[in-house]
């Protein structure tokens, strides 16, 4: 049986501020497709343990606060609080990009099948505070259980299985060598042809997913995404900014706005889900 992952990596600029809103458009993407976000299309969730803040009691959630890492190797990693509201099918992102000694926040939204970038730089560049693009806006219900309660046994391909626990949390890690790599063109970072892959899973004392993590090695790079639950069931009220202060964009705008065919390409609503895999075969 195959076993597909997805991973992008993206710490990569040229002129500043043209690519934080490029890197803004991908990263919504990306949060949507690595980490699991999911709908929930059933009841909230009853009072919890004690023991466990984040015991779902059986109930998919109706909302989830993660922090997302990506790193591509660098001296700085990219990181991002990212808030989904299950209900409303909605997704925020506050990203944080380092750049030497300070740091730029980048906001983004998926609403209504929108995809709206946020940024001080935006201003200057285009005219508003915010830009859109029209973006798919997947159910995602069957994913939705799976946060409940993943099912490990469906997880194969890999040579080397180790399982610990710590407390109310169990980690099941994973590792492979000599994986082939497969990424789609345009990507502002380059991944290497075979790699090792180790991949994890931490489960809490209900079987609720609390963390993830995900990385491919090889001898000349590395690249890395990981996801930790920080909560379950909170306030995830999450909008599309005022029409007054957005400025619709499409394909065609991006092109022209970052000077690269492959980019724009890679921002599509089509080419934004097209992320690289992994075959465990």
């Amino acid at each position: 049986m195959a076993f597909r992952y997805r991973l992008d990596g993206k710490v990569d600029y040229m002129a500043r501020s043209r690519r934080m809103a490029a890197f803004a458009l991908v990263f919504a993407a990306l949060g949507a497709t690595v980490t699991g976000v999911v709908v929930a299309a059933t009841d909230a969730n009853p009072s919890s343990s004690g023991k466990d803040p984040l015991a779902l009691n059986g109930y998919p959630p109706h909302s989830a606060l993660l922090r997302v890492v990506i790193s591509t190797g660098q001296t700085y990693d990219v990181s991002a609080l990212v808030n989904i509201n299950f209900l409303t099918r909605n997704v925020e992102a506050n990203i944080l990009i380092p750049f030497f000694f300070s740091s730029t926040r980048i906001d983004v939204r998926l609403v209504h099948r929108h995809l709206y970038a946020g940024s001080p730089n935006l201003s200057s560049l285009i005219g508003a505070p915010w830009l859109s693009i029209a973006a798919a806006q997947p159910t995602l219900f069957g994913l939705a259980l799976e946060l409940t309660r993943p099912d490990i046994s469906l997880i194969s391909g890999f040579s080397q299985t180790h399982v610990s626990t710590s407390g109310q949390s169990t980690t099941y890690t994973y590792h492979r060598d000599a994986v082939t790599i497969t990424a789609p063109s345009g990507l502002p970072v380059t991944l290497p042809t075979k790699a090792t892959v180790d991949f994890s899973i931490t489960l809490g004392s209900q079987g609720e997913l609390t963390a993830s993590s995900f990385a491919v090695t090889s001898k000349t790079s590395t690249a890395s995404i990981s996801a930790t639950v920080l909560s379950y069931n909170g306030p995830a009220h999450i909008v599309a900014p005022p029409k007054s202060v957005v400025k619709p964009v499409n394909s065609a705008f991006l092109k022209q706005l970052f000077g690269s065919t492959s980019l724009g390409g890679l921002l599509s609503p089509k080419g934004s889900v097209s992320l690289p895999h992994v075959s465990l075969s």
